[in-house]
């Protein structure tokens, strides 16, 4: 990769998805919901083993960055993304690396060799997808690792940068040190709440590293998160966007807040506006759906291949909009190859 070509560094939890289909039992057993993301806590640990033995399992390279980070390569040019996360060191890894590798993601993982790469347990029923999550060693990532000569030269070499919220739930160290890096250098820093209970247990950690975001994305439900875990009162998702856009900043760049609303439409709120902008999401027939998993991630990672070409809040919305509108007619977070034209 030449230095001048890296658009976008994203930061995150490398994981490999493990998705099942109609196996709606698996709620109940695993006390999931239908539609939310949640970490692994004592039964549902289970649900790994359960899933290879007893279902027909599709492996897709996922975590949410990840996801991103590869969508975002598939609207920008050749060799303009790298991701920064950590693995284990096993055939997990390599999966993850083959897909990145297929879609021109360059991975930049420390690996850490006592622990297995993460992995998210995907139940799929109708067009819900409940998330159940094992970091492994995704949640050892080291600051240490942003040290090194080549991830060093990663970072300063990177036009725009991007964490994913999840990251936080461990990683608020190494995510400060991303985010003072690109304020140092003026370049804008991204960041997705990602999932509900980031904004609701983990909010000293998104509440230190806000400060220096100058892009947020989430969607209603997150938004929603957030406003209550802050006592704002409030389920208006324009004016938690306004709020979240007027939140203090450690620079004068405008802060941008995306908040998605599924197939409804798209709020965006600017600190530096008093009023938000709404933007119509166009509609898929019910049959065409095969699976949200990953939809946001795709939305985020046009929205940002997008802005890192230059395009305005607008057209980067609608660039999301056609990746989000592309993932939900395939199976998990993945892309059409050859490319089509979306930017």
């Amino acid at each position: 990769m030449s230095s001048s070509s890296l658009l976008l560094l994203a930061m995150g939890n490398p994981l490999l998805d493990m998705q099942v289909v109609d196996a709606p039992e698996l709620l109940e057993k695993y006390n999931l919901k239908p539609n939310d993301a949640v970490l692994a806590e004592g039964k549902q640990s289970e649900i790994y083993d359960d899933l290879q033995k007893n279902f027909k399992v599709h492996y897709v390279a996922g975590g949410a960055a990840q996801n991103a980070a590869r969508g975002a390569q598939y609207v920008l040019p050749e060799n303009s993304t790298a991701y920064l996360g950590a693995v284990g060191s096993d055939s997990l890894a390599d999966q993850l690396r083959a897909a990145n590798d297929k879609e021109g993601l360059k991975s930049a993982y420390q690996v850490v060799e006592d622990k297995p790469t993460g992995a998210c347990a995907v139940v799929i029923t109708g067009h819900d997808r409940s998330l159940c999550t094992t970091l492994g060693a995704a949640e050892s990532f080291s600051p240490s690792h942003l040290e090194k000569p080549e991830i060093k030269e990663l970072i300063n070499q990177a036009k725009s940068y991007y964490l994913g919220g999840f990251f936080l739930t461990h990683g608020l160290e190494s995510a400060l040190v991303l985010a003072k890096a690109a304020a140092e250098s003026k370049k804008p820093f991204a960041m997705n709440l990602s999932a509900p209970f980031i904004p609701q247990f983990f909010k000293s950690q998104v509440d230190e590293i806000l400060p220096y975001v100058d892009v947020l994305i989430g969607n209603e439900s997150e938004a929603e998160a957030y406003a209550t875990s802050h006592d704002w009162n409030t389920k208006d998702i324009s004016e938690i966007a306004k709020k979240l856009a007027a939140s203090p900043k450690s620079n004068s760049t405008p802060r941008i807040v995306v908040i998605t609303q599924g197939s409804s439409s798209t709020i965006v709120a600017t600190s530096d506006s008093s009023s938000t902008e709404t933007y119509p999401v166009e509609a898929l027939p019910k049959d065409a759906i095969v699976d949200t998993n990953g939809a946001g991630d795709a939305f985020a990672g046009g929205f940002l291949g997008a802005r890192a070409l230059g395009k305005s809040v607008a057209e980067s919305v609608e660039v999301g909009h056609k990746m989000g509108r592309m993932n939900v007619q395939l199976s998990g977070p993945t892309f059409k190859f050859p490319k089509e034209q979306i930017v």
